[in-house]
């Protein structure tokens, strides 16, 4: 059994970005092909930086609600990326824009706990979806940099999630500590909470983001006695 929880650094938008989060030991790196937001590439401009990544660190593409042809027009600019669908797309619009790629669906989560949101029944809509990334339901698209009650998450969940939605340096900790014993394994994904401005990221920050996670997993090996495993 492995602690080890993957890091995604997201919305990227320059090569000294994406060396730093690289360098830090990031696992993934997200680019956001919605022209609405403001750490949009354009496709090409996506590939460009996705060549400079090494074996082993995954590009991840997210969109929302594009036609299935824009999202396959960007996965052979972006071939071995993840897709990563960020709207209200259904399953079956997921199906068919994926077209056999791996892909993580956001689940949307209200931070008022009077909205109901059941992940449950989420989970078994998308069963298809290699993950559930867990983000703010806020208007638009994206969390905005704002956490959702974490307590809200269902106590035994059996599918692969990522948390997103105001994760910090500060945070991301407690995040882990709460989050990772409901699910079968757990990333973090992380884009506001590591930027010096929109779309530009600070590279002391990512690694403190890193270097916060590790200490994480660290601490909850040691509580439940297992070894913490590199792979």
């Amino acid at each position: 059994m492995s602690l080890r929880t993957r890091i995604k650094i997201c919305g990227l938008t320059r090569e000294q970005d994406v060396d730093a989060a690289v360098a830090a030991g990031a696992d993934a790196i997200g680019l956001v092909l919605y022209p609405k937001s403001p750490r949009h590439v354009s496709a090409a401009r996506a590939a460009e930086l996705a060549r400079r990544l090494p074996p082993f660190v995954t590009p991840v593409l997210l969109f929302v609600n594009e036609p299935p042809e824009g999202v396959r027009a960007a996965c052979e600019l972006v071939p071995g990326a993840i897709l990563q669908f960020h709207g209200d797309e259904t399953p079956e619009d997921c199906r068919r824009a994926a077209a056999g790629r791996p892909f993580l669906r956001a689940a949307r989560i209200p931070a008022d706990p009077a909205l109901p949101f059941d992940l449950l029944k989420f989970a078994s809509d998308y069963p298809e979806a290699q993950a559930l990334l867990l983000d703010t339901h806020v208007e638009g698209y994206g969390g905005a940099g704002k956490t959702f009650p974490w307590s809200r998450l269902p106590p035994n969940a059996s599918c692969h999630a990522v948390l997103s939605g105001g994760l910090t340096p500060a945070n991301v900790g407690d995040g882990i500590a709460q989050v990772r014993p409901r699910f079968r394994t757990l990333a973090v994904d992380v884009s506001s909470g590591v930027e010096a401005s929109k779309g530009v990221k600070d590279a002391g920050l990512i690694r403190s983001f890193v270097a916060a996670v590790r200490a994480a997993d660290e601490r909850l090996a040691e509580s439940i006695h297992v070894p913490l495993r590199a792979t």
